[in-house]
Parts: structure tokens; sequence; C-alpha cells
């Protein structure tokens, strides 16, 4: 033990060690439990680099997954915007074809479809269409369903055109839109006033078999009523017929609306078939049909 005098030695595990190295071991435990503050050793630096490049890639991963999703999202809103911007370029075309439609009906009561599609297309631009995400550029409206009546003068225009959004990894279906827009033909105006008797001009409807010479006739304005549905079987309207379940709002409901003169009952008060849609016409033109026992004669 002579030999050792110079240092203080401790014992460990039946082993005596000398007091710096055992000093030193002691130091490292008790910084890796916590207890001690870290010092500038290699070990302690090794520890606290890992720990901190764990955080670090935990973030980038979540970066790499949010990214991606934030801007396809500013995508799918551009695209949202683009697609209304072309429908109302389409329904600003069609008022204008049909504007043109009706002036040019006047002389002859008949449609072109490739007119109103030449119209429509003028109107927004063929390098507008070919620059948007209209499938097909202009040679993608549709305007072939655009119809009108003879008899009525009234017309129905139609553009049929599909969207594509072009969207890279994410695959969407095209999407199919139809604008639709009525119109009447010009036909000038009454010198009398709307609802004067003319001889030249009667009134029909469109299911009547009747024609009325007085537009304010009472047999033109629909008498409805509400009544409860368990009064139906008693009830008749005025040629004594029964009233039957309209095929339109189905006539289901407690209180129900009918007519005076009609064979249905309606649950809806704004259901198509209580509603009544008046033209004038040439007398000429109201072959087949019978005067009207008040007005017609």
């Amino acid at each position: 033990m002579s030999s050792w005098s110079s240092k203080t030695l401790f014992k460990n595990k039946n082993l005596y060690i000398p007091k710096k190295i055992y000093e030193e071991r002691r130091t490292i435990r008790l910084i890796f439990n916590g207890i001690l503050p870290t010092r500038n050793t290699s070990l302690i630096c090794s520890k606290r680099a890992s720990a901190f490049t764990s955080k670090k890639g935990s973030i980038t991963v979540e970066a790499a997954m949010a990214v991606p999703l934030f801007f396809f999202a500013v995508i799918c809103l551009l695209y949202l915007m683009e697609i209304m911007a072309v429908q109302t370029a389409v329904r600003s075309g069609l008022q204008y074809a049909g504007k043109m439609a009706a002036q040019e009906s006047c002389v002859s009561v008949k449609l072109s479809p490739a007119a109103v599609r030449s119209d429509v297309v003028n109107t927004i631009g063929a390098d507008r269409l070919a620059r948007s995400i209209v499938e097909g550029g202009s040679g993608g409206i549709d305007c072939s369903a655009s119809k009108i009546s003879p008899r009525t003068g009234i017309g129905e225009l139609s553009a049929k055109y599909k969207i594509r959004i072009p969207v890279p990894v994410f695959r969407i279906a095209m999407l199919s839109f139809e604008d639709k827009m009525q119109i009447k033909v010009w036909n000038g105006y009454e010198k009398a006033g709307f609802g004067a008797d003319n001889e030249g001009m009667v009134y029909v409807t469109e299911t009547g078999i009747v024609y009325h010479r007085n537009y304010h006739c009472t047999h033109l304005k629909l008498s409805i009523r509400t009544v409860q549905s368990e009064e139906l079987e008693n009830l008749r309207n005025k040629n004594g017929g029964k009233y039957h379940a309209c095929e339109r709002c189905g006539g289901n409901g407690s209180g129900i609306y009918i007519t005076d003169t009609g064979d249905r009952y309606h649950s809806s008060l704004s259901c198509s078939g209580l509603k009544r849609t008046v033209y004038a016409i040439p007398l000429s033109e109201a072959a087949g049909k019978r005067a009207c026992s008040k007005c017609g004669k």
C-alpha cells in the first residue's frame, strides 16, 4: 500500500481504483441521469445532438405533408372561380343569342341551333374558350337542344358543355353543365293596349279547347280554393267530374287545393298544375278550338 500513498484509493466492487478515475465515472453517470448540469464532453454533446436531430426530422415530415395539401386547396379554389366565370360567360352569350333569335323569328318563326351556338361563341370569344377549362374550347359548346314553338312563339335556348380540371396526380372526372333560358318571339305592340277586344287576336291556354276574345274573361282565371282531403269524395267540378291526384305534386296532405274547372287536386300552391299560361294568337291559328261560351260571341 506504500506505492499508493500519494493517492486516495476508493473501493468499488472489491476493487481499488484511483480517486480521479472514480470521480470522472461518477460525474458522467450523474449527467446522464439529469442530476448535474451538462459539461463540454464529447459524450454529452453526442447525446444532445441525437435528441435535436429527431425533433427536426419530425417537423420536416409534417411540412412535407402539409405543403402539398395547402397548394392543392389553393388550386381547387382557383378552378372553382374559373368554373363560375365560364358559367357567367355562357349565360351572357345565351342572353345575346336569345335577343337576336327573338328579333329574327318575328319574320319567320324558326330557330337555328347553329346560329345560337355561333352567337354564344362570338359573345364569349373563341380565344377565351380555347384558353379556358371548357373541353374542346369553342367546339365544346353544344346548342343542338335549342328550339322554338311555331304556334306559341316561345322558345328555349340550351347550351351544354363539359369542364375538365387538370389537377396533377389527382384524376378528376369531367363535369357536365347545361344553361337554359326562354325567349318569346317579338311580334310588335298592340295598338289598343293589352287585354282589349280585338277581332284579329284571341287568347288560348296550353291545354284549353276554347279560345277567348277577352283577356280578362273569368274562364281564364283560376278559382283556387282550399279543401280538406275528407271532402274530396263528395266534391265535383263545374262539369260534374270528380277530382283526381295531381301527377306533379301528388296531392298528399290534409290541406289540398282545387279549382272549379279542373279535375285535379294539389298538395302545393306552387304546383305548375295550378298555373295557367295565356297566349295571344291570331284567330286564324285557333283552328280546332271553339269559341268561349262567355266571351267568344
